[in-house]
């Protein structure tokens, strides 16, 4: 897996327009209702592009079906 296929968490609430506070999509994580995240030895979370990109266009797709 290239580096670049991973996301900061700082980075995924920039590619979600970066009007979402960090601590509510910490809630959603704890919900199940964001993406799984992977945690480095250093404590860190790191995300995947493609299930970030996946998990956006399933908000898109959920608020097109409203």
């Amino acid at each position: 897996m290239k580096r670049s296929e991973l996301m900061t968490t700082k980075e995924v609430l920039a590619e979600l327009g970066g009007n979402v506070d960090r601590n509510v999509f910490y809630r959603w994580r704890s919900t199940g209702r964001a993406p799984a995240g992977l945690k480095l030895p250093n404590g860190e979370l790191r995300f995947r592009r493609s299930e970030v990109l996946a998990w956006i266009d399933s908000l898109e797709q959920g608020s097109a079906a409203a």
